[in-house]
């Protein structure tokens, strides 16, 4: 029997940082659900998979390449692997989904 999960059951209020949780990985693809506080890593990323990703509450910035892109609920973007890109801010307790898709 297939049990239904639910994207905001036990959602971290974060201080700092981010918390990754991944909650299907199937083939080649992952699926994570991220919870951003408003003091991001300030890591960057370049992945060896694609990435779409989706923010599903909140507002963050992205630095992706050189180009710097305002997100509000709704909004998505779509990273081609190897492609540096950084979170440079969200709101506190932003939600995202984000999809893998390794090579």
């Amino acid at each position: 029997m297939t049990k239904a999960q639910n994207l905001f059951k036990n959602i971290p209020f974060l201080v700092e940082g981010e918390e990754f949780l991944e909650l299907l990985k199937c083939r080649n693809i992952a699926i994570e659900r991220i919870v951003s506080s408003d003091k991001p890593d300030n890591k960057i990323y370049k992945q060896l998979q694609d990435e779409w990703v989706i923010l599903i509450r909140g507002e963050a910035t992205l630095k992706i390449n050189d180009d710097v892109i305002n997100l509000k609920a709704g909004d998505y973007v779509f990273i081609q692997a190897q492609t540096p890109h950084q979170v440079l801010t969200t709101s506190n307790n932003c939600l995202w989904l984000a999809i893998h898709i390794y090579p």
